[in-house]
């Protein structure tokens, strides 16, 4: 049996200024996938994780536990990286 994970109760509004082409894609792509628009731009920006350098970029800040917790990537950098 496989558990339904809450939805991330952490959430806030946020006023972002975005193009009216990229709403329409957001909305397109969320009536696509069948998922709300929050979380097509939710999922979509937590894809940037994947990004190898962005990772190498925070491995490589001076004091960068503070970021690293913010992001929850601790199992993405390497304990001798935390500064």
């Amino acid at each position: 049996m496989k558990f339904i994970k809450p939805k991330n109760n952490k959430a806030e509004k946020v006023d972002w200024l975005v193009s009216e082409r990229a709403r329409n894609i957001v909305k397109s792509y969320a009536e696509y996938t069948e998922y709300s628009e929050s979380e097509v731009v939710n999922q979509f920006l937590l894809n940037l994780l994947e990004d190898k350098d962005f990772i190498s970029w925070i491995e490589n800040k001076r004091n960068n536990r503070r970021l690293i917790k913010q992001l929850e990537i601790e199992d993405l950098v390497g304990e001798e990286k935390i500064g």
